[in-house]
């Protein structure tokens, strides 16, 4: 049988799985643009902090360890504000159409 709350809660979840695929592309396209930058102008301070800390020889480590978590970093921050805003804006425009 037709179940309307049926219905409504597989519209819900096609809507949510499109904000979360938007916000996941978009949040993708924000790493890729901003990680190299946040990077080169952060890289150089952490090597030197980890290497007066923590002594010589693991700046190669540090580096890429670094890289990653400056990219990791910014996905997940990304993807969390832009699925928050997302919804938000869709409310908001909901909310005036209707």
């Amino acid at each position: 049988m037709f179940n309307p709350s049926d219905h409504r809660q597989k519209r819900q979840q096609v809507f949510m799985g499109s904000i979360e695929a938007l916000a996941n592309l978009l949040a993708l396209l924000t790493t890729f643009m901003a990680t190299p930058e946040v990077y080169a102008r952060t890289v150089d301070w952490v090597v030197s902090f980890a290497s007066a800390r923590y002594g010589a020889g693991f700046e190669d480590m540090i580096t890429l360890g670094w890289f990653a978590m400056t990219g990791l970093l910014i996905f997940f921050t990304a993807r969390a504000t832009l699925a928050t805003a997302i919804v938000a804006a869709g409310l908001a425009a909901a909310t005036r159409f209707v």
